[in-house]
């Protein structure tokens, strides 16, 4: 039986799990049913992992900024702790979806918490920067100045291009142009997750870090790989072109 756009349908015979197999588990393990909504994306599968880690890594740096003095400085990693929150959230709220309304759904609500997360990402370069200016300190020279500078301009890109690819095909050359690069700006989403990850590890080697937060590195690295732990098996292969 063909769809309206002529492709076969093949997906409700087998209730979306045989072409949505994920990298670890069976075919459709880590798929959101028909009959569930958006909200179940965020603990099926391995997603529970994900929760615990991501949770946790944010936990380790608000509970480190609390017990000391707020200061402007103090919103830094609150808000960049935030954005990488939001941004596993919206990671593990559309990679179980399959039917054609679960995507236009999950896509909706994934760029709400990527643009929520960009904007909480830039306030936090705007603090650092100002912070910085207003104690003539040096800018971007420690591993950690520069990851994040790096992370901050491939996650605005990454928003722009997920906005055009999705809102603004016509922008891209078509639609057809603009699908051929889902699967570039999934692939690249990860990345930058590892990337993320990375940066806040770098963060526990500043002065800042060892003299007055002491976010220990092995906590950061510990729950980051329980994060990832968590989401990368729930990759379909068949959303990255494989």
């Amino acid at each position: 039986m063909a769809s309206a756009t002529g492709i076969p349908e093949t997906r409700s015979a087998n209730n979306g799990r045989g072409e949505d197999e994920p990298l670890l588990g069976r075919a459709g393990d880590a798929s959101q049913q028909d009959d569930q909504g958006l909200q179940f994306n965020f603990v099926i599968g391995t997603a529970v992992i994900a929760q615990v880690g991501i949770w946790i890594l944010a936990a380790t740096i608000w509970a480190s900024v609390f017990v000391q003095p707020l200061i402007l400085f103090s919103a830094h990693p609150l808000l960049n702790s935030a954005g990488i929150l939001l941004t596993t959230q919206a990671i593990l709220l559309l990679q179980p979806t399959h039917t054609p309304k679960q995507k236009r759904q999950g896509t909706n609500i994934h760029a709400i918490l990527n643009i929520t997360s960009i904007l909480t990402l830039i306030a936090a370069l705007v603090i650092i920067e100002y912070n910085k200016f207003a104690h003539k300190g040096a800018h971007f020279q420690s591993p950690h100045a520069i990851l994040g500078l790096i992370t901050y301009i491939l996650f605005f890109i990454q928003a722009v291009v997920g906005i055009l690819q999705y809102y603004f095909q016509g922008l891209l050359g078509g639609t057809d142009r603009a699908k051929s690069i889902y699967k570039y700006h999934r692939m690249s989403g990860y990345v930058l997750l590892v990337l993320s990850f990375v940066t806040i590890a770098a963060a526990t080697q500043t002065d800042f870090n060892k003299n007055v937060l002491h976010i220990q590195l092995w906590a950061v690295v510990v729950a980051s790989v329980i994060t990832l732990v968590g989401v990368l098996p729930r990759i379909k292969k068949q959303k990255l072109g494989f």
